[in-house]
C-alpha cells in the first residue's frame, strides 16, 4: 500500500511525544489515508487509489466545478 496521497501528496511525518517532565520521544504522524476504488472521468474505468480524506473532498470539488482531471495519469505521475 502506498503511504502517500495521490492528490495532495500527504505522507507520514515525524514528531515527538512530550511527557509532563518534557522528555521527548520520537513518533510518527500518519495522514488519514483510505484505499478507494474511484471511476476515472477521463477514461471511464475504475481505478483503485490510496487517497487522503482531504483529497476526496478535493475530487468532489473538482467534479462540482467541472475541472478536468485524469486519475490514471496522476497515479502514474506519483509512481
Amino acid at each position: 500500500m502506498s503511504k502517500s496521497c495521490l492528490i495532495t501528496g500527504k505522507k507520514t511525518t515525524s514528531g515527538f511525544n512530550v511527557s509532563h517532565s518534557n522528555i521527548k520521544t520520537k513518533r510518527k504522524l500518519f495522514p488519514n489515508l483510505q484505499n478507494k476504488r474511484l471511476k476515472d472521468p477521463a477514461t471511464g474505468k475504475t481505478i483503485s487509489v490510496t487517497i487522503s480524506t482531504r483529497g476526496l473532498r478535493t475530487l468532489r470539488k473538482w467534479d462540482r466545478e467541472g475541472t478536468a482531471y485524469d486519475l490514471g495519469a496522476l497515479k502514474k505521475e506519483r509512481l
